[in-house]
């Protein structure tokens, strides 16, 4: 088990700061913020807060392109998770399931890019959602 615990860590910490900067950050932090509080409600405000100052962290490292840094919040994270999971091993399938929706194949994860050109009178209308347009 503890190889399998420190590979569902690592897989965290990776998962957690590359979605830091993302659209997906709310679900990040709220699904985080969540597994704390079930498994060790005395921390989840520090973990909370730790969340926020770390997202600021990886903003500034990824504007700077600062590679170093992202590799020590993926690896403070890894170890944060793997605490957490050796001390409650129940939060282990909670955890799963959270990184299988924030995955590559999750909607969190999913990324959209668009491209448009409109000339003359034109309009272009574009959505990553569900879009009403009430125009007349």
């Amino acid at each position: 088990m503890d190889a399998e615990v420190a590979l569902l860590a690592q897989s965290a910490g990776t998962t957690l700061v590359a979605l830091m900067a993302t659209d997906a950050w709310h679900q990040v932090r709220d699904g985080i913020t969540r597994l704390w509080r079930r498994t060790q409600p005395e921390r989840a405000e520090t973990v909370a807060a730790e969340l926020e100052a770390g997202r600021e962290d990886v903003l500034a490292a990824a504007a700077a392109d600062d590679q170093e840094t992202l590799d020590e919040l993926r690896l403070q994270w890894q170890g944060m998770v793997r605490r957490l999971l050796v001390a409650r091993p129940d939060a282990i399938q909670e955890l799963r399931a959270l990184l299988d929706q924030l995955g590559p194949d999750g909607s969190a994860a999913r990324q959209i890019t668009q491209h448009a050109t409109a000339s003359g009178h034109a309009r272009v209308y574009q959505a990553g959602r569900d879009q009403h347009i009430a125009e007349r």
